[in-house]
């Protein structure tokens, strides 16, 4: 499938039109854009533009509720609880990553959860969004249903992400990773895309090892056998239990902690998500002298990158350069867009009788 280069601004314009004719305020409209395109920026087509059209369904559908707004119902000098009452997620995560940002700034952490909430981008967004503040940032999330636990065949957990960043020089330390082999996101990009998979990423419903993209699709549509390996793959051999693990975790965390539901519950039903966030925001400073522990990570990241390659291999990266690198190529060069996304965005433009060729422009 062809992939065309568009203007950035074009595209920031056209989505903040499409939730503002929701009915959100340009401001809600201006940061739920903002996350979107961030994930193009950093090279995350799978919760990029690509995701425009997921969220206008999920209003459509009554996935998403409109009117509604995110209300603290438990709350403590270093905590708080975050009812997003089936509202956008954009929304209810920021007021809660502010929230635990300015309880760090007057405890040295902040902890905020919040249950029944939708999708809401790239954790690592919310993770970086400390780094503004001179602070740790940690965000995790859960989700559908789609890894399968190790020895098992049916979903389980959610592909459940950990975003994790750090301030250090001269690119900030950066992760955002899916706890399975692969985000779902990517595998819908391979699917639109009509490619093979790797093997060792997904089983098919009766357990075995399956290339088709469109396969699971179909395994996640029908909520049958079948899904995404966690990370590490099939089996303990490469550790795959740890994936495995870690994917539960984060479901301890956000499901258990906000007193929400855990990934088999989530989007159970289709107009309904209830998913679960955690956030945290750390002042590292509250261990001890915070410029000498910034040198100090700073110092060691740079060791590490100029430490022995291995054979054919010129650089060795650490996380956060290419999702810098990624965002100075973008802004050269326009956001990559694939086909596919693109006949989803005419016609989601046709449903709000918007012109989308005002603000589609290639690059």
């Amino acid at each position: 499938m062809a992939y065309k280069h568009y203007q950035i601004d074009g595209i920031v314009k056209l989505s903040q039109k499409v939730f503002e004719s929701y009915g959100y305020t340009p401001e809600e409209s201006a940061f739920i854009t903002d996350v979107i395109v961030t994930a193009d920026l950093y090279g995350v087509e799978s919760h990029g533009v690509n995701r425009l059209a997921l969220y206008t369904y999920g209003i459509n559908i009554g996935r998403i509720k409109l009117g509604v707004k995110p209300e603290i119902v438990k709350e403590t000098p270093v905590s708080a609880t975050i009812d997003a009452h089936d509202g956008e997620g954009h929304i209810a995560s920021k007021l809660a990553m502010e929230l635990a940002i300015e309880k760090a700034k007057a405890t040295g952490i902040g902890l905020c959860v919040v249950r029944n909430s939708n999708h809401f981008g790239i954790a690592g967004y919310y993770a970086r969004m400390a780094l503004k503040h001179d602070l740790m940032g940690l965000c995790l999330t859960n989700a559908e249903a789609m890894i399968i636990p190790t020895f098992g065949k049916k979903p389980m957990l959610g592909t459940n992400p950990i975003a994790v960043a750090m301030p250090a020089q001269p690119v900030p330390y950066y992760l955002d990773m899916a706890t399975s082999v692969v985000p779902g996101g990517k595998l819908e990009v391979y699917a639109k895309n009509d490619k093979p998979l790797p093997q060792g990423w997904i089983l098919d419903k009766d357990g075995n090892a399956c290339s088709d993209s469109h396969e699971f699709i179909k395994i996640r549509d029908s909520k049958s056998t079948g899904g995404i390996l966690p990370l590490g793959g099939e089996g303990e051999t490469f550790g795959g239990h740890k994936g495995y693990g870690l994917a539960l975790l984060v479901e301890l965390m956000t499901g258990t902690m906000s007193g929400g539901v855990h990934g088999d519950m989530v989007r159970l039903k289709k107009n309904e998500e209830k998913c679960c966030h955690f956030f945290c925001a750390m002042d590292y400073g509250m261990f001890g002298d915070k410029k000498a522990m910034y040198d100090s990570f700073s110092a060691y990241l740079e060791r590490i990158r100029e430490s022995p390659k291995a054979h054919g291999q010129s650089r060795i990266f650490t996380h956060g350069e290419k999702a810098a690198e990624n965002e100075r190529r973008v802004r050269k060069e326009g956001i990559r867009i694939n086909d596919a996304t693109m006949d989803e965005i005419k016609k989601l433009s046709q449903d709000i009788n918007l012109d989308y060729t005002k603000y589609m422009i290639e690059v």
